[in-house]
């Protein structure tokens, strides 16, 4: 049998009712955690060293580039606008790195099933 704890009540059933109010439905939770982009240690850097500067805006937009591209079943994509790239791995929704706008001119963009325009 487990000991109660000294000094700590259960929750009654108000509380536990009021929390479950205060808690996200499951269906708006894995929206959320679908929207996220994640960034790996070598795409950050590049973002730093290029000067991207990543604003909720933008990370809003890759996360629709990651979700379009999830519903046509691609696997890596490249998302760009005119000043910059990014080399998105669909299934994990991780950035593999990122491009100025500059360096987007000298480069040929290889294993990639998809493109999304930012």
């Amino acid at each position: 049998m487990i000991d109660k704890l000294h000094g700590v009540a259960p929750p009654t059933r108000t509380q536990t009712t009021a929390a479950a109010r205060t808690q996200p439905a499951f269906g708006a939770m894995l929206r959320q955690c679908a929207q996220t982009v994640n960034f790996s240690k070598h795409a950050l850097a590049r973002a730093e060293e290029r000067g991207i500067e990543l604003t909720p805006d933008l990370m809003g937009k890759l996360a629709d580039s990651v979700e379009k591209a999830q519903e046509k079943g691609a696997k890596n994509i490249l998302a760009f606008s005119d000043s910059q790239a990014f080399i998105i791995n669909i299934p994990y929704g991780r950035v593999i790195t990122t491009m100025s706008g500059e360096e987007m001119k000298q480069n040929i963009f290889t294993n990639i099933d998809g493109a999304v325009l930012l």
